[in-house]
């Protein structure tokens, strides 16, 4: 199951209780679904962007091309009780071969195929020699992009908190 979109409050709240439980991948595995997970959410001209500043765009295979499918998106009420299918997304997955044999793949939300094939070509190139310089250039900026626009959003939704409460008055009789 992709966990690319958070549907309800109690999607977002169940994220957070379990987001403090230790870690138990391997370092790489974590850091791999981090910057996998960051591609899939960032848009098709940010990594159109940065395809086109890559001093050298190495080639590559299609190991599947990239298709669109569905998924079943489940979610718990309040965050915590029994799983339910909320409802299907559309999503776009492709898997691809350098030319020096490390395979990248993506999973993405929506039905952009160059968008998935791009995220599976840096999925792999983040695999190699290119690591550190894509972390920074890439995997930071879209990073802080992608909490900026989370930040806005809790911010719209706070506003439309409503607050209810009871309040006695002097003229109620009791």
């Amino acid at each position: 199951m992709i966990n690319t979109l958070r549907y309800t409050k109690g999607l977002d709240v169940y994220m957070k209780r379990n987001a403090d439980r230790a870690d138990t991948r391997p370092p790489e595995i974590a850091s791999r679904a981090r910057w996998m997970s960051i591609l899939a959410r960032a848009t098709r001209a940010e990594l159109d962007n940065a395809w086109t500043a890559l001093p050298e765009r190495p080639s590559y295979e299609l190991l599947r091309h990239p298709e669109i499918g569905l998924a079943m998106v489940r979610g718990r009420a309040g965050g915590t009780g029994n799983p339910f299918n909320l409802g299907e997304m559309t999503i776009t997955r492709c898997a691809v071969r350098l030319s020096d044999g490390t395979v990248g793949h993506c999973y993405a939300a929506g039905r952009d195929k160059k968008k998935a094939e791009l995220a599976a070509v840096f999925d792999a190139l983040l695999q190699g020699p290119l690591r550190l310089r894509l972390e920074s250039e890439l995997i930071a900026p879209l990073k802080r992009r992608q909490a900026a626009d989370r930040a806005l959003a809790s911010r719209k939704a706070a506003a439309t908190k409503v607050e209810f409460f009871t309040m006695v008055r002097g003229d109620n009789p009791r």
